[in-house]
């Protein structure tokens, strides 16, 4: 998303970096696969109905009784039952006329339900492809407003190092790690050390990624934890990127 602003006379253009560009035109494809089914029958039709008519049609089809479930980190929605379809016929089956022009439209709303899945399980690998999850440039693009908020007081005393941060980002590894550890390294519940007293803001994920994730930086600086919606990755620099705040 693009956000113009008129500020003592200047334009200043914000660019929303949240914005998915893979899911967007996924979705651009599915619903014009759905109005070239629903355009071809109503050609067929002698006696055209309304547009609105039709799409009203199309959108109450949509309505289905639906099994959810869990695949690669993202919940799909699986159409078992046409309840859009049976609530059209219910109302339009006494005449038959009616019921006879508008159930190809609600058919079509049901079967949008299948164009939606298969659109869903054919973005997760082309996300994966041009945006990997498991690389730190995928959620760290831009670095030029990047600063941390001290979420925890043993992090007092310190801020980032921009040019630090910048140079070694081509140089950071992923580490596999065990939070449960971490966990019990840091005492428990109750304990005052913080091992990620650090959050980083100001980054930019990868243009068009979509991806909001959380960023938190290590005690010592040489630690970067990546949070999303679906998982957490860890990575390790070689120098630490924190520098002692000036006073």
């Amino acid at each position: 998303m693009i956000l113009i602003e008129i500020e003592e006379g200047e334009i200043i253009v914000h660019i929303d970096y949240s914005f998915s560009i893979v899911s967007t035109l996924m979705s651009i494809i599915e619903w014009a696969l759905i109005g070239y089914l629903a355009f071809r029958s109503y050609k067929k039709l002698s006696a055209k109905p309304k547009v609105w008519k039709v799409i009203l049609a199309i959108f109450v089809g949509l309505f289905s009784f639906t099994i959810n479930m869990e695949w690669f980190h993202t919940f799909v929605k699986i159409p078992i039952l046409p309840l859009g379809v049976w609530i059209l016929y219910a109302i339009l089956n006494r005449k038959e006329e009616r019921w006879d022009t508008y159930r190809r439209f609600a058919w079509i709303g049901f079967l949008a339900n299948f164009i939606f899945l298969a659109g869903t399980l054919l973005t997760i690998p082309v996300q994966s492809l041009i945006y990997p999850e498991n690389h730190l440039s995928t959620y760290i693009s831009g670095t030029k407003e990047a600063s941390v908020n001290v979420i925890h007081p043993s992090g007092e005393g310190r801020t980032l190092d921009q040019e630090e941060l910048k140079k070694q980002l081509s140089e950071v590894k992923q580490v596999e790690f065990e939070s449960w550890q971490w966990f019990d390294e840091a005492g428990g519940r109750y304990s005052n050390h913080e091992r990620f007293p650090f959050q980083l803001v100001g980054t930019k994920p990868k243009w068009g990624s979509g991806l909001e994730p959380d960023i938190y930086v290590e005690q010592d600086g040489k630690g970067i934890l990546i949070s999303t919606r679906k998982t957490q990755y860890y990575y390790h620099f070689p120098e630490t990127v924190l520098k002692e705040a000036k006073r």
